[in-house]
C-alpha cells in the first residue's frame, strides 16, 4: 500500500484572538484555498494557554453560522455554549461538540463559569466541516460526544489507542454522524507506540500534534503544535512516538462543489451569501441573549 506523501509541515502562525477567550493559531486555510482542504474549511488551534482566574468568563458573544458544521474538541479547560435553536451545554476535557449550523443559528461560547473562577491551562481545536449543497439548508442540530463514551480501539502491543470521533478505524465506528465521508480520530501514543492508518487516495488528510512529538511515515519528525498536510495520493499514514503523544488525525472526501464564503457563512453561490446576510439581518436566525 502506497504512503500518502507529505505536502507540507506547517509551524504555528502568530496567534490571534477570537473574541477575548480563544487564542488561536490558524492552520486551515492558512494561506491555502478552501478548495485545497475541502471538505475542511477552517481549523483553529488554541495551543496550551494559561487563562488567569476571573469572575467574567471570556469567550465569543452572539454570532451567526450557516452552511457548515463546527467541531469543537476540548483538551484542557471547559467551554460553555448556547444557540438560538435551544441547544447548549458544557464541553468538558476530552469532550467533542459537533454542531450542524446548516440553515442557520446564532451561537455563543465562553469558558465555563466555574472553571473561569479558578482559571488554568486551556487547549482546544475548532474544525469547520463543509456541508454538501443539498444539506446546507437542513435543520440545525447538535451531537454532544462525551469523552467517557467515545469509541476506542487499542493499538498493537498496548502502546496506545485510537479514539474514533467520526468514521471508522479497524472496525471501530465513531458515534458522530456526518453528511459526507469524514474520519476524525484522537491518537494517543505511549513511548514506542506506532499506528498505521489507511484512507482513500483522493481524500484530504492532515494531522495536528496536540502533545509530544512524533515521526510521520517513518522519516519526518513533527513537533508539538505543528500541522501536517498530506498530498491527495497514496493511502497509508504511519505515526510513531518515542514519548507520550497525542495527535488529531482528519481525513475526508472532498465535496468538489463551489465554495463561496463570507465570514461565518459558507455557501455555494454569491446569491446564497446575500440571502444569508439578509436572513440574519431580518432575524430569521432566531434570538439569543448576549
Amino acid at each position: 500500500m502506497a504512503k500518502k506523501n507529505i505536502e507540507k509541515v506547517i509551524a504555528p502562525r502568530a496567534p490571534h484572538f477570537v473574541g477575548d477567550g480563544f487564542r488561536v493559531h490558524n492552520f486551515i486555510p492558512s494561506g491555502m484555498t478552501q478548495q485545497r482542504t475541502d471538505p475542511f474549511i477552517m481549523l483553529d488551534y488554541n495551543s496550551t494557554w494559561n487563562v488567569p482566574a476571573g469572575n467574567e468568563p471570556k469567550g465569543v458573544g452572539v454570532h451567526p453560522h450557516r452552511g457548515f458544521e463546527t467541531v469543537t474538541i476540548a483538551y484542557k479547560g471547559r467551554v460553555e455554549h448556547a444557540d438560538s435553536s435551544g441547544g447548549g451545554g458544557v464541553i468538558g476535557e476530552g469532550d467533542v461538540q459537533w454542531m450542524t449550523a446548516a440553515s442557520g443559528v446564532l451561537h455563543k461560547e465562553f469558558h465555563e463559569k466555574e472553571w473561569s473562577r479558578k482559571g488554568g491551562d486551556f487547549q482546544m481545536v475548532q474544525l469547520w466541516v463543509n456541508l454538501p449543497a443539498k444539506d446546507k439548508m437542513s435543520p440545525p442540530k447538535y451531537q454532544a460526544l462525551k469523552h467517557e463514551n467515545m469509541a476506542k480501539s487499542a493499538l498493537p502491543g498496548g502502546k496506545g489507542y485510537v479514539e474514533v470521533i467520526a468514521g471508522e478505524f479497524n472496525g471501530t465506528k465513531g458515534s458522530a454522524t456526518t453528511f459526507s465521508p469524514v474520519h476524525l480520530y484522537n491518537v494517543y501514543l505511549q513511548p514506542g507506540g506506532d499506528a498505521a492508518f489507511s484512507f482513500p487516495a483522493g481524500y484530504t488528510t492532515g494531522l495536528l500534534v496536540i502533545k509530544g512529538a512524533v515521526q510521520v511515515n517513518g522519516d519526518t519528525p513533527v513537533a508539538q503544535d505543528h500541522f501536517v498536510l498530506f498530498t491527495n495520493d497514496g493511502e497509508e499514514v504511519q505515526v510513531s512516538a518515542s514519548e507520550d503523544a497525542t495527535v488529531l488525525l482528519l481525513s475526508g472526501e472532498p465535496l468538489r462543489e463551489p465554495i463561496v464564503s463570507y465570514g461565518p457563512f459558507v455557501m455555494n453561490t454569491e446569491k446564497e451569501i446575500e440571502e444569508a446576510i439578509r436572513d440574519f439581518n431580518t432575524g430569521k436566525f432566531g434570538y439569543l441573549e448576549d
